[in-house]
């Protein structure tokens, strides 16, 4: 665009074009490279874990027993890549009301019997007794991980656990399957079981999905369907016990009525 008639035209400030600041020396450039390369790898990373994380869709809290886990244990029970069986039908009953329970007793130890003691350990090698717990009621469950109906109640059993007082009641599983540790605690690990889940191993131990032998202590107490329970008294004595899958409802009763047996 012109200049309008007789106007000067306009003046530009006078800018210096010398250097304002000094350079940086060598040593900071190499420096700030430095950090900067850093900073790029730390975003790398964590763009890495955020894309493995989201692609997995979930993230799980290490229970409180298995915190003292060894990191070669972490690392091979990360290796079973351990993800729930599923099967059509399973995980339904749960929610039932206690009366539609079918009870299987075939071959399990009768009511009033005392259970058999035992000391078995977590995968972390934590030594655990049944005689640890007289003085409550408490609910065994006898599982193997492999088990669809056992993966099915897991989050049923952590619930019902949150629910009764641990004053009075305890909980304990044993995976009968002959499991190695790692995928017992995998198992454990996936579900955030807040109760000890202890190794009954027989000669031979497996890797999940394996099916192994049953362990000793499984057969003293004559399981054969997984997953088994047993309710038992203050005292240590059967007051219930039935195979397979059973109503949230049906476990909670015998467990109040458990604590209550004189």
């Amino acid at each position: 665009m012109s200049e309008g008639p007789g106007r000067e035209p306009a003046q530009l400030p006078q800018l210096p074009l010398r250097p304002g600041r000094p350079a940086f020396s060598r040593r900071t450039r190499f420096v700030l490279l430095l950090v900067l390369v850093g900073v790029f790898a730390v975003l790398l990373v964590g763009g890495v874990m955020l894309a493995h994380s989201s692609s997995k869709g979930r993230v799980v809290t290490i229970p409180k027993a298995d915190r003292n886990a060894s990191v070669a244990l972490i690392r091979a029970a990360e290796a079973v890549n351990f993800h729930p069986p599923r099967l059509d039908g399973v995980g339904k009953i749960e929610s039932d009301p206690a009366s539609a329970a079918k009870i299987l007793t075939k071959g399990l130890l009768p009511i009033g019997a005392r259970a058999p003691d035992f000391t078995l350990h977590t995968p972390t090698g934590t030594p655990v007794s049944l005689r640890d717990l007289r003085g409550k009621a408490v609910l065994l469950e006898l599982f193997a991980t492999w088990c669809p109906h056992c993966n099915a109640e897991a989050p049923h059993l952590k619930e019902l656990y949150a629910k009764l007082p641990r004053s009075k009641v305890g909980f304990v599983s044993i995976d009968g399957n002959s499991d190695d540790a790692a995928s017992a605690l995998a198992y454990h690990i996936w579900y955030g079981l807040p109760f000890p889940a202890l190794l009954d191993q027989a000669g031979r131990t497996v890797t999940y999905p394996e099916h192994g032998p049953i362990g000793p202590v499984s057969r003293k107490y004559g399981v054969s369907l997984w997953p088994t329970f047993y309710v038992l008294d203050p005292q240590g004595r059967v007051t219930w016990r039935s195979a397979g899958e059973q109503p949230d409802a049906l476990l909670e009763r015998e467990l109040r009525r458990a604590i209550r047996a004189r």
